[in-house]
């Protein structure tokens, strides 16, 4: 698996940027409003939230020859019809440097050799981080500074397995902390994956996939929310 993701990565490099749905980052107002147990249950604020039920809301809808990214079944959902390839979709929205995001999601089809999750910080095309769980029960941060994707959550610069995914055709509670210059990916309440970094300190947020040596991958997102910690 160590070496499938090393060399996923390096061809992802290659054509997420041709593939991917990334609208233009635009400084919009966030949304305020205090949570009533949303989400994972926070109490914080709500920055931003999206039960994907009004279709121009804000993410993309985009088809491709490699997959679609759009509105769905009552969330939001990403398909890749290719090998080797990754997929995502940004709100338009700009945050500060510390915010807390959650969301359900769920495999509705294709290899447990995938990857999805979410992004913080983007700041365009080649640029921001994302966090990743598979459902084979992998999990990882990546960096992707001029156009480079790295995993900095490990020594050895891999996703690992880890205990805490529901794996296979399951739905998974993902929370992601991007605060000052740590980075922490939780599945279901269990810490999988964490990193420090400091290159990026502020921008949008997003939703991603990937596929591996096996296309197929359909995820679908729900229950979206952006929290200040």
């Amino acid at each position: 698996m160590n070496i499938r993701l090393l060399f996923a990565i390096a061809v992802l490099v290659l054509v997420a940027l041709a593939c991917s749905f990334s609208p233009t980052l635009t400084a919009v107002p966030a949304a305020t409003q205090p949570s009533a147990g949303a989400g994972g249950g926070n109490s914080q604020q709500v920055l931003f939230k999206d039960d994907f039920s009004n279709v121009n809301s804000g993410w993309g809808h985009s088809s491709t020859q490699n997959g679609t990214s759009d509105y769905a079944s009552g969330g939001y959902e990403i398909t890749i019809i290719t090998t080797l390839m990754s997929k995502w979709s940004n709100p338009g929205q700009m945050f500060q440097k510390d915010v807390r995001i959650e969301v359900d999601a769920t495999k509705l089809g294709g290899p447990d050799d995938n990857a999805f999750g979410v992004m913080c910080r983007y700041q365009d095309v080649d640029n921001f981080y994302k966090f990743y769980i598979t459902s084979d029960g992998y999990a990882g941060v990546i960096k992707k500074e001029s156009g480079t994707s790295t995993v900095i959550s490990t020594d050895d610069g891999t996703m690992h397995p880890v205990d805490g995914i529901n794996l296979g055709a399951a739905t998974n509670h993902i929370r992601v902390d991007c605060i000052g210059d740590t980075l922490t990916l939780y599945a279901n309440g269990t810490q999988v994956a964490t990193a420090t970094d400091s290159s990026f300190q502020g921008g949008d947020v997003g939703l991603v996939a990937a596929s591996y040596n096996t296309a197929g991958t359909d995820i679908l997102f729900t229950n979206f929310y952006v929290y200040k910690p």
